[in-house]
């Protein structure tokens, strides 16, 4: 692996660039294109004239949940506890629907004034008030085990989050959230629970934008990658090789696996996360072709493995060992999990296209940006700039095709 210097992944972001409000409306954004040699700036609105004839669109659809949820000890301390995974039961579906304690695990917020004990806080759900209960039980890894409580059973975790937790808005928006951030950090095709971050590129999508995509003969699929916090984690090592990716988990449907076959050359993935669910499938199949990975254990690509696999395999050879793999199992939908990290020098298996927005200096998204761009993302991220482009979650979108 080629040592990389976050040094030159870095650039100068004014504080008035970053975008602490989303447009009025979503579709009024800018577009910076890009064709693998040209730069220019367009509306987002307009997006469908920019698409290649005949591409698949790959959209994420996670649903951003409430995952912050305040409490205050009887001294007086305010205690932050934010929800990053389930733990038990394990699985979002099950803890979601969960109308007994669950467990997860959590970042806590001014930990140190919380050293034993529960906390509570009061909810209100419907007209009636309950009661919200937290204890802290053990580390995990950099994060707590956190048993969550409440005195009904009339009420699931998932209404315990929709009564007591805020949306989760990034560390760089500089203000609380508000009511109308509900709405507007969740994409509109949003439908299944448990990202703690948006899939920002696809914020500028509206119905109407979908719908004059597919009329024009666009295809257009989903799958889901639950968002974790650590996808705002900056490099803070001068190399890459001593940063620690993620965990991210992800679900992809039979019917979409199929689609990326018979669409192969023509694939837009809308967000990094989607890139790196489509690459990881890539490499989960790889696995299950040297039997290095199990469909009974879970489909899990590691964080520099795709750096160390073998890669003369076909996409339709792979993807259909994943196929394979799920009929074995009778199970229409595959699920796993990726700490991959897509690096300059990275050979990208399905991606032909990507709409993204603009990421943070130093950070690994910019990374998979210059990564598809190559040494291009400067000039990029310096047309943005000098262009008035907005800049990361709230901000402007770009198109990046080669």
């Amino acid at each position: 692996m080629i040592e990389i210097d976050m040094n030159d992944y870095d650039y100068e972001l004014p504080e008035e660039k970053i975008a602490q409000y989303p447009l009025e409306k979503r579709e009024a954004s800018h577009l910076l294109l890009y064709n693998g040699k040209e730069i220019s700036r367009e509306n987002f609105k307009e997006i469908d004239k920019f698409i290649p004839s005949g591409s698949l669109i790959v959209f994420n659809n996670t649903r951003v949940i409430r995952a912050r949820i305040l409490f205050r000890k009887e001294t007086g301390a305010n205690i932050e506890v934010f929800c990053l995974e389930p733990l038990l039961p394990a699985g979002y579906e099950l803890s979601f629907g969960s109308q007994q304690p669950v467990e997860w695990k959590c970042i806590v917020g001014n930990l140190r004034k919380w050293q034993s004990g529960s906390i509570k806080t009061e909810i209100s759900y419907r007209g009636e008030h309950y009661e919200l209960t937290a204890e802290k039980l053990q580390p995990e890894s950099e994060a707590w085990r956190i048993r969550f409580g409440w005195n009904s059973k009339n009420l699931t975790f998932s209404d315990v989050l929709e009564s007591a937790g805020h949306i989760p808005l990034p560390p760089y928006i500089e203000r609380e959230d508000e009511e109308n951030d509900y709405l507007r950090y969740q994409t509109v095709y949003s439908s299944i629970k448990g990202s703690v971050a948006a899939p920002t590129a696809g914020l500028h999508f509206t119905d109407k934008i979908l719908k004059g995509l597919k009329t024009k003969g666009i295809k257009l699929t989903e799958l889901t990658l639950h968002i974790g916090a650590g996808t705002f984690q900056p490099v803070r090592s001068g190399g890459i090789s001593q940063h620690e990716m993620h965990t991210e988990h992800f679900f992809v449907e039979r019917a979409t696996i199929e689609s990326l076959i018979e669409n192969q050359g023509k694939i837009i993935a809308v967000g990094t996360t989607t890139v790196r669910t489509l690459e990881s499938l890539y490499w989960s199949g790889i696995k299950v072709l040297q039997n290095k990975i199990f469909p009974e254990t879970g489909f899990i690509v590691e964080q520099w493995e795709p750096y160390e696999l073998s890669n003369n395999i076909t996409v339709t050879e792979s993807l259909g060992a994943l196929l394979d793999a799920m009929s074995k199992t009778n199970t229409n939908c595959l699920c796993g999990s990726t700490r991959m990290i897509i690096i300059p020098g990275y050979n990208f298996k399905i991606l032909n296209g990507l709409i993204t927005n603009f990421h943070m200096p130093r950070s690994t998204l910019l990374l998979l940006i210059s990564a598809w761009t190559g040494p291009d993302w400067k000039k990029i991220y310096k047309f943005a700039l000098e262009n008035n482009f907005r800049f990361l979650s709230y901000g402007d979108s770009s198109l990046l095709l080669r």
